[in-house]
């Protein structure tokens, strides 16, 4: 069945307010949409898969997520309900799926207070993706934040490390000349989201644009 249905999670200190022009374009390709907002310092697990789960029903859907967003999801489809099982594909956006670098900087550092309850999300670390639905992982390389200062010489957008973004089992990963934040409104990774939601399923490969 064809994905008509999508969930946008967006990243750590932020609201779906920095997602509404990726949903637009979606929105305008067809796709009904959830655009949904969580206090990324102190995410309530059950209500955000409770909403998730209400929205998908039985229909196909994907996850298109920027960051912490992207753990999130992770977290949903570990959760196991009846409505995750039609998540066909997650899309990620500059997500830390081996655990964010950062936040075990700041961690380490005695500075949980800035980060709270995200780090249970954030600290996390996966090696490989064992869901069902497939994961399209996208990377940014320009390196505009903190991450250079932290690790000198590292392939970062600078805040997540491009290794940080790879997993074994995901369906693909892309690397864009993007910042962090920029991947979110790149047109470039607007158009390559609608490409995945309207394909079959693509060969596991990695590609730098």
């Amino acid at each position: 069945m064809p994905i008509k249905r999508v969930v946008v999670l967006h990243g750590l200190y932020m609201s779906g307010f920095v997602m509404k022009p990726l949903c637009l374009k979606l929105n305008k390709a067809g796709y009904d949409i959830l655009n949904l907002s969580y206090n990324t310092l102190h995410p309530d697990r059950e209500k955000i898969f409770t909403r998730i789960d209400d929205y998908i029903g039985d229909m196909s859907t994907a996850l298109v997520c920027h960051s912490m967003g992207g753990l999130v999801a992770r977290a949903y489809l570990q959760n196991g309900s009846y409505a995750s099982s039609h998540v066909k594909k997650v899309i990620t956006l500059g997500t830390p799926h081996k655990g964010s670098a950062i936040a075990k900087h700041m961690h380490d550092k005695g500075l949980d207070m800035l980060l709270k309850n995200s780090l249970e999300f954030l600290l996390s670390e996966n090696h490989d993706w064992p869901f069902n639905a497939k994961l399209y992982s996208i990377a940014g390389d320009i390196p505009f934040g903190l991450m250079p200062l932290l690790q000198r010489g590292s392939r970062s957008d600078g805040t997540v490390l491009v290794d940080e973004t790879k997993l074994v089992g995901m369906a693909e990963h892309k690397v864009f000349h993007l910042s962090h934040t920029s991947l979110i409104y790149s047109r470039q990774v607007m158009n390559y989201v609608q490409q995945i939601l309207e394909s079959d399923d693509q060969k596991g490969s990695e590609r730098r644009v």
